[in-house]
């Protein structure tokens, strides 16, 4: 039987690296690790059972800093160009906006019932599964391997490609061809260094909120001193619809994120008080900075600078912060270099909660045997994003993958609406009110088809590429008696990952998805 510790998953308490666990007294004693001088510090788990469980020290303002902390990334640096090239309007701009951060709060209130009544890992691929079965919980993983995963990594890397390139390229845009090989460069030493990039993701978080409350500060001070041209004709734009979804897929990219405190609920204090308290104290915080920062930037930037720039924060720094200015682009790459270690990460776990199931080949359970890495789930992810590197555009990127992200969200609340009707007894502690739901459903629904109606080809690929998904699945996975040589195949793909990369298969806890 696995156990967990810390995050930290392994198949027997003898291969935990330099720890020993404390059996004096009871059973809850805590745990310790063995340092270097064999002194024995204190960890965040204790014993119980004989299972090795994580102990409730994330607070109420803990869980309000993860949410906040995981959506500001890289999106307020590239998407407000995105949402006002499509609106082409000032006004109707900050209005989205501030849509797009209560439509998150919604969903991020109905995730939270669903985090809360199906506690296993996995995320829209655990809720789909268990709702739906195996047949749309797989489709849910296709999709997440084939488009919605490596399609976010990419955007975050050519963030950091641009924001990185654009000093040495100040009065022009970058070179693609420069862009695609930082961004690649930067996926790949994330594959390489999960470690020391979570580090660096550390240390500039806090540098990357501090750029934003500057930004917010010298826009305020611009607009006191009258000098915000950017207002006149507030209202004057694009409205066409498709225009208005295209918008609407920027700026709801900036808020990636808001359902990540669902993979720490275990760890939460009072989880079901302080998990819909922290979703309501942090989403209109980050709506609010998101508003404001929007507001700072037109206050500054000229419209026709804010279309001709992707690195919008690099033209606001060099027009208010002046010998300064080269602290702005340094903060974003830097935040945005650990970032797309954070998608990495839960890419990989979700690819191997897949393989537990059933649904992905062997090789993406295995783990690095001391560093508890799945170095081929990395190596995959990798590729798959320098593949979408064959294009620069991040709009385009971004168009691309938001229908199909958005219908696996809207399949993930149909879900919930379903269990409610077919396993009516299952512990809910957090129950959205019914409204609630419905109002996400039909507002995505209109999302994804709003953009469709001008430019289906993105909605008719993604359709296409999962609807691929059902006969690789009726094959690869439902077919039980496969020829001996695909059994002996996926062995020595195995058995080559563990040779050279030192891993081993991990197992998950969870044994049953009921």
């Amino acid at each position: 039987m696995p156990e967990r510790y810390g995050d930290k998953v392994t198949t027997s308490l003898a291969e935990l690296p330099k720890t020993k666990a404390s059996t004096i007294g009871d059973h809850k004693s805590p745990l310790f690790e063995l340092n270097g001088d064999n002194s024995l510090t204190k960890t965040d788990a204790v014993k119980v059972d004989e299972k090795i469980v994580l102990k409730r020290k994330l607070t109420l303002m803990n869980g309000v800093a993860i949410i906040v902390g995981t959506i500001i990334g890289s999106g307020i640096f590239i998407a407000p160009t995105g949402v006002f090239f499509y609106t082409g309007s000032v006004g109707s701009s900050l209005l989205i906006w501030a849509a797009c951060g209560l439509l998150s709060t919604v969903g991020a209130l109905c995730y939270a019932e669903l985090g809360t009544s199906i506690t296993r890992s996995g995320g829209d691929y655990a809720y789909l599964l268990i709702a739906f079965g195996p047949l749309v919980g797989f489709l849910r993983l296709w999709i997440a391997l084939l488009i919605i995963r490596p399609t976010t990594q990419t955007i975050v890397a050519l963030t950091f490609a641009q924001y990185a390139a654009k000093p040495f390229f100040e009065e022009c845009e970058p070179p693609e061809n420069a862009v695609k090989l930082l961004a690649g460069f930067l996926t790949a030493v994330n594959c390489l260094s999960v470690k020391w990039s979570m580090k660096v993701q550390d240390v500039f978080t806090a540098g990357k909120i501090l750029a934003l409350i500057l930004i917010i500060i010298a826009g305020i001070y611009q607009m006191i001193i009258g000098e915000a041209n950017s207002f006149d004709k507030l209202w004057e734009g694009n409205y066409s619809v498709a225009n208005i979804g295209f918008a609407f897929y920027s700026g709801l990219f900036a808020f990636g994120g808001w359902n990540y405190l669902n993979f720490v609920t275990e760890e939460l204090q009072d989880p079901y008080r302080n998990l819909p308290r922290a979703i309501w104290i942090a989403m209109p915080v980050v709506t609010g900075i998101y508003v404001l920062v929007n507001l700072a930037y037109f206050a500054v930037v000229t419209k026709t600078e804010m279309l001709s720039s992707l690195a919008v924060a690099v033209t606001f720094g060099n027009r208010m912060f002046g010998s300064f200015a080269f602290m702005v682009p340094i903060f974003v790459a830097l935040s945005t270099f650990g970032g797309v270690n954070g998608v990495l990460f839960t890419s990989a776990r979700l690819f191997a909660t897949g393989a537990q199931e059933g649904h992905l080949p062997k090789f993406f359970q295995l783990f690095h045997i001391e560093q508890q890495t799945p170095i081929p789930a990395l190596i995959f992810s990798c590729i798959m994003s320098l593949v979408m590197l064959l294009t620069a555009d991040v709009y385009k990127l971004i168009n691309y993958f938001s229908c199909v992200l958005w219908l696996s969200v809207v399949a993930s609340v149909a879900g919930m609406l379903w269990l409610r009707k077919t396993k009516p007894n299952i512990p809910r502690p957090i129950r959205v009110h019914t409204a609630l739901p419905v109002m996400f459903i039909i507002c995505c629904i209109v999302l994804v088809l709003m953009p469709s109606l001008s430019e289906p080809l993105n909605l008719l690929i993604g359709l296409t590429i999962t609807l691929a998904g059902i006969p690789f699945y009726y094959v690869c996975i439902a077919w039980r008696n496969k020829p001996r040589c695909y059994g002996h195949l996926s062995e020595k793909l195995v058995n080559l990952c563990r040779a050279l990369f030192n891993t081993t298969i991990i197992e998950s806890i969870e044994s049953s998805t009921d």
